[in-house]
């Protein structure tokens, strides 16, 4: 065998032992972070906060804390100019795995991190108010330089989880964003999770709950009707968050959503 060819082979060997090696450490490393028991403050404080995991029987209450480890894991959650504890760090997590909850292998493979701002913010990201200041944005899923990143304002996210039902939810509107992107496009179909033969009809109903909002006769957020991505991150915050007077007052966008996330609530 020529001696460069040989050389080469070595070196290709080398990396792949290597790149497997790391591998399975890391994967070593995961499972071990995931087994660490949960502790009973961070049990406390989802009790106190998170209406959703205090609906689950304890055996899906096990499930979620574990989805909460991997989160952990995978996920950085770090606090911009604002600083944060166990609680930040749960309700976000929390809005993560709600919308998935369903489905148990699905963890954002391309998020690696979560950015808490000290407040609302621009669309220059700028947080401190000036004179006719008039963007408040309290969440948004980053592209280009930010790609990877969510960004959600601290106080709007407290504000989700103060332990009473909500139609409004900063952090799971924009996890089911993401949810919606896996196909490559935020569309308000998120079609990882629905079935084609259930997309016209979506569609469809989508198209008629916002002339419903259009006309007042509707109590989903107005911004729903910017499009139709924001209208299934509206309307599924929520469904999440106040799901019996959503099904009261919206049986047939239950019904869907119910599809859509597998989830009876």
């Amino acid at each position: 065998m020529d001696v460069k060819l040989f050389t080469l082979s070595t070196i290709v060997i080398a990396l792949i032992v290597g790149f497997w090696y790391k591998s399975k450490q890391r994967k070593k490393q995961l499972a071990k972070k995931i087994a660490t028991p949960f502790p009973e403050k961070w049990k406390i404080i989802l009790k106190g906060k998170v209406l959703f995991y205090n609906k689950l029987s304890e055996q899906d209450k096990a499930v979620f804390e574990k989805r909460i480890l991997l989160f952990f894991a995978t996920k950085k959650i770090i606090g911009v100019d604002v600083e944060i504890d166990e609680t930040i760090r749960l309700m976000v997590a929390a809005s993560a795995i709600i919308p998935v909850f369903a489905f148990p292998t699905f963890n954002y493979p391309h998020v690696r991190q979560v950015l808490i701002y000290p407040n609302s913010f621009d669309k220059k990201f700028q947080t401190k108010r000036y004179k006719g200041h008039q963007e408040f944005i309290s969440g948004m899923v980053g592209n280009r330089a930010l790609n990877g990143t969510v960004i959600l304002s601290k106080p709007d996210l407290i504000a989700a989880y103060d332990g009473t039902r909500h139609k409004n939810n900063v952090g799971i509107h924009e996890f089911v964003h993401l949810i919606d992107d896996e196909d490559g496009i935020i569309d308000g179909v998120p079609k990882q999770l629905m079935d084609n033969s259930y997309v016209g009809s979506w569609l469809h109903e989508i198209k008629a709950e916002m002339h419903r909002i259009e006309k007042g006769k509707s109590d989903i957020n107005p911004y729903a009707i910017t499009n139709n991505a924001e209208f299934l991150a509206v309307a599924s915050e929520y469904f999440f968050d106040n799901p019996e007077k959503f099904k009261k007052r919206h049986p047939k966008l239950y019904q869907y959503l119910s599809t859509i996330f597998h989830q009876k609530l």
